[in-house]
């Protein structure tokens, strides 16, 4: 075979195997809290949070600590890398991404937050047809 066919199946074949490692690392299940603890791997963590219990960020480690209640009522604590996401305070859900790990709460490296739209219509209001 000719040099040329040769090196353009290597790139070929080097294009699928990163698509198909990137796809399988985006691939991350929802799951809730009981799911994340059993599971030990990557998994994306829905539910809402806890305002009752203390949340703050730590400057020496660069950690913002928060508690999360899952859909179930089941709580947890979580630990991103990094500040808190932009509107955190004004979220009506929250996503972590993320492992739980062994020493008890739940490491995220990647907080998504839902905040309510302003063009939803508030409960009671009437929208007026033109």
């Amino acid at each position: 075979m000719r040099p040329k066919v040769i090196i353009a199946s290597i790139v070929v074949v080097l294009f699928i195997i990163f698509g198909s490692y990137s796809f399988l690392q985006s691939n991350v299940e929802y799951t809730d809290v009981a799911g994340a603890m059993q599971k030990h791997k990557k998994v994306q963590l829905k539910g809402s949070w806890d305002k009752t219990k203390e949340s703050y960020f730590n400057p020496a480690t660069s950690q913002f600590t928060f508690y999360l209640i899952d859909d179930a009522g089941r709580g947890c604590k979580v630990v991103l890398d990094g500040a808190a996401p932009n509107n955190f305070e004004l979220a009506t859900s929250v996503v972590a991404k993320g492992r739980y790990v062994e020493e008890g709460y739940f490491h995220a490296t990647e907080v998504l937050t839902k905040c309510p739209s302003k063009y939803e219509a508030q409960p009671g209001e009437v929208m007026k047809q033109s």
